[in-house]
């Protein structure tokens, strides 16, 4: 057997810590005090409270863009979420920044999808119109400081401040937070006016990288797209003539692997370039410099913001809104839109502790008062948290146990 050794010449150096990178020892802590571990550091503890949550071990059974029985090869949320976290985990290494900061928040950022993806946010969304209405990030953000219910000293996972910060921000400031958002901010003030960390960038960012370019690779292996139309996209047409031109009659499933990691490597090429340009003309010295910008550090160029734009385009036209896409996703729908709609008007067919918790909700927030969230909205939030914990298959098995009258309950 013959073994090559890389030598030391040939590894990439590896920075020390950027002086804009988070640093555990300068954490601004939790809201409920904790003694250190021995053992972790403070974002590394975040991260494996995040992976040993309930909710995130759900994530496998929560899908991308197809339902779980389509098809086992297909990515789900956790899936998707471990190739976020390894990218992310990689452009912070090459950037100098802390890497498990970087990881937890990559691991965290799904936690609040829906059973079925985006069809069933959009039902929830619409079942929630004028009752506090639904969104995905401010679900996360529910999910890691008040639903999960694992630790005997607190709600939620108590993780730090930088992570908090991260997921509250994953697309950028907050003008106007989502209601639990700015309810959590009274206490622990997250700065929401304020871009995030060059960290949780990062994470925002290789979710980008990842879903576009894992759903390419879903598309085409489901059938939905061909690799025709994908040559017309300035970004993957060029790569794919590349590989094609070195692989002359490279078997079909080889050509897709070789093509989206390519594709993968270009995205990540450019955005430590273009990172590393606006690093060296701001000068930050701190994460708090970096925070006061008030423009993102981390980002793709123009031209492969203009790419990934075209190549988007093309996965929502061909693959997002696919008919036999827009067939699951409609059945999808109607699934969560009935169960809502059982559960809000006979929640006692909830589990014995979800019904506790609707009564808490509309239990009158001081002596002779109103209920608290106006009682049916409170009431709302519980049921559609629990539906938003349900995975595909779960969801599925409750609509039929509810619907189908023969059904076994």
């Amino acid at each position: 057997m013959m073994h090559v050794v890389q030598s030391a010449d040939a590894r990439p150096a590896v920075p020390g810590p950027a002086p804009y990178a988070c640093r555990p020892e300068d954490s601004r802590g939790r809201l409920h005090a904790e003694a250190e571990s021995a053992t972790r550091s403070c974002f590394q503890r975040d991260r494996d409270r995040i992976v040993h949550a309930g909710a995130f071990r759900k994530l496998q059974y929560k899908t991308q863009v197809f339902v779980y029985h389509e098809g086992d090869y297909f990515r789900t949320r956790l899936t998707h979420s471990l190739e976020v976290a390894q990218i992310a985990r990689s452009l912070s290494r090459a950037l100098g920044l802390n890497e498990d900061l970087a990881e937890a928040l990559a691991l965290a950022h799904d936690l609040g999808h829906t059973p079925f993806g985006h069809a069933g946010e959009r039902a929830l969304r619409d079942c929630l119109s004028g009752l506090g209405g639904f969104d995905h990030n401010e679900q996360a953000f529910r999910v890691v400081t008040q639903l999960e219910l694992r630790y005997a000293e607190f709600d939620g996972l108590n993780l730090t401040w930088e992570t908090l910060e991260g997921l509250a921000k994953h697309n950028g400031p907050l003008a106007d937070p989502r209601p639990s958002l700015a309810r959590f901010c009274e206490d622990l003030d997250l700065e929401l006016g304020s871009h995030a960390s060059a960290e949780a960038q990062v994470a925002a960012l290789s979710d980008d990288i990842a879903y576009n370019n894992h759903d390419i690779d879903d598309g085409l292996r489901a059938g939905l797209l061909e690799l025709d139309e994908l040559r017309a996209v300035p970004l993957v047409g060029a790569v794919l003539e590349e590989v094609e031109a070195r692989h002359p009659g490279l078997e079909r499933g080889r050509l897709i692997h070789e093509t989206v990691r390519r594709l993968i490597g270009l995205m990540v090429d450019d955005l430590l370039a273009e990172t590393r340009r606006r690093l060296a003309e701001a000068a930050p010295d701190s994460a708090a410099a970096v925070r006061a910008l008030g423009r993102p550090v981390v980002a793709f160029s123009e031209d492969m913001r203009q790419k990934e734009r075209a190549l988007r385009q093309l996965l929502f036209r061909r693959v997002y809104r696919h008919y036999k896409v827009n067939r699951m996703t409609q059945k999808a729908e109607r699934v969560v839109r009935d169960l809502f709609a059982l559960y809000l008007e006979r929640p006692d067919c909830l589990p014995d502790a979800w019904q506790a918790a609707v009564a808490a909700a509309e239990r009158p927030s001081d002596p002779g008062g109103a209920a608290q969230d106006g009682g049916r909205a409170g009431r709302a939030r519980v049921v559609a948290d629990y539906i938003a914990g349900m995975t595909d298959r779960y969801a599925l098995e409750a609509h039929e146990k509810l619907f189908d009258p023969y059904s076994r309950l």
